[in-house]
């Protein structure tokens, strides 16, 4: 069963959309997402305010589709790049998750800003960012998952029954549930991995790593071993 053609009408809409959000994005660079202006994607389109309001109907509304769109395109590469490597080499799917991350973050920093950077003043957020910033990390936790199949157990050999509770639904976001530990184990190496990935895109660590490369390669197999998949 195929999807239904698009309208003429639809498909406008999506080539309009694309082009605010490739405007907005342009901006971004420019001037950073806190003088994010509708206003000024419609004089960069050629457009009166008006026409753009109709797509996004605040700023706000604006950057939450430059939020969900970096988003998905990191989902994208990290997802491509796990799915290029057999299954089995859990390792091997780990290192090159992570390297697809820090190649992402190092080619759209702005972009990388937005999800991972300090919050935009102003900004509420939105639900609607969800599921694509959820597409990342799916595919770590699919990976412990596939270790705890593999009978490797990452993870404290004990959680406390709040921090269980705590985690159970991001336990429960992949099939089969992980264990609690795996959860927490899995949570922390990505918070270790965003957090790495964060100091090097916003210069934290210029002047104190030599070989930023081979650092990181470093941090990626600490971090498998932390995960049990050494």
């Amino acid at each position: 069963m195929t999807d239904a053609p698009q309208t003429a009408r639809e498909v406008a809409r999506a080539e309009l959309t694309a082009a605010i959000l490739d405007s907005a994005r342009s901006q971004l660079a420019q001037v950073g997402p806190a003088a994010l202006s509708v206003r000024a994607v419609a004089r960069d389109l050629g457009m009166v305010s008006s026409a753009v309001y109709r797509y996004f109907a605040t700023r706000d509304a604006l950057l939450t589709g430059l939020i969900a769109e970096a988003h998905d395109d990191l989902g994208e590469a990290v997802e491509a790049a796990d799915a290029g490597v057999r299954r089995g080499d859990l390792r091997k799917r780990f290192r090159a998750a992570a390297h697809a991350l820090r190649d992402w973050a190092r080619s759209h920093p702005h972009e990388y800003a937005l999800c991972y950077g300090s919050p935009v003043p102003g900004y509420a957020g939105s639900a609607e960012t969800t599921t694509s910033a959820a597409r990342a990390t799916l595919v770590l936790l699919q990976l412990a998952g596939d270790a705890e199949l593999a009978g490797r157990r990452g993870g404290p050999a004990r959680v406390p029954a709040a921090e269980k509770a705590s985690v159970k639904p991001v336990s429960e976001s992949v099939d089969p549930a992980l264990s609690p530990a795996s959860t927490v184990r899995a949570l922390a190496v990505w918070a270790a991995l965003v957090g790495h990935v964060s100091l090097e895109v916003f210069g934290q660590l210029e002047g104190s790593v030599l070989d930023p490369d081979a650092h990181f390669a470093a941090v990626v197999d600490l971090l498998a071993a932390d995960l049990d998949l050494a």
